[in-house]
């Protein structure tokens, strides 16, 4: 009977000791991503006060995801296409498509990010003529970045009377 106790015991310490041992779970990366139309991880802000929510998680060692968006800051950057830079995509702020605490981004200016290639007449062919590249940080770890493109500005012509693919 003594035996069958101490072997027990030493089974049940031995496991306690080995579940512990190499399977803590740890933050890998995080993840920005959004609900908004996309194309290769390009979004577009569609339409005067149109919205895009922008959802950062962490990715864990594991694989597990935790959405994480209202405690992460956002840095934006403007780009713009090499091609076309007769009208310069304004600076990010506050004026143009701020990201307000819940990463919602609402296009408050009249932008058009796009160009339309396609020859009159012909299904509009756009192309990004400048967009804002958003990356998230989450206790020092930054996202990788997103595009958006912004088509919140009526185009002359344009029988749907926006800017930009929708």
């Amino acid at each position: 009977m003594k035996r069958t106790n101490i072997l027990a015991a030493l089974l049940v310490d031995l496991s306690l000791i080995s579940t512990g041992c190499g399977t803590s779970d740890y933050v890998q990366s995080i993840q920005l991503t959004s609900t908004g139309q996309s194309s290769g991880g390009f979004f577009n802000l569609v339409g005067a006060d149109g919205t895009l929510q922008l959802i950062t998680s962490t990715v864990y060692h594991s694989g597990k995801t935790v959405p994480v968006t209202t405690s992460v800051t956002y840095q934006v950057t403007t780009v713009g296409n090499q091609y076309d830079q007769i009208t310069p995509l304004p600076p990010y702020g506050a004026s143009t498509v701020p990201i307000n605490s819940t990463g919602l981004m609402t296009a408050v200016a009249s932008l058009c990010t796009w160009n339309n290639v396609a020859p009159t007449g012909q299904p509009a062919i756009w192309e990004y003529t400048g967009y804002y590249q958003v990356t998230s940080t989450y206790h020092g770890m930054v996202s990788q970045p997103v595009a958006i493109g912004v088509g919140s500005m009526a185009e002359p012509g344009n029988a749907a009377g926006g800017c930009g693919p929708s």
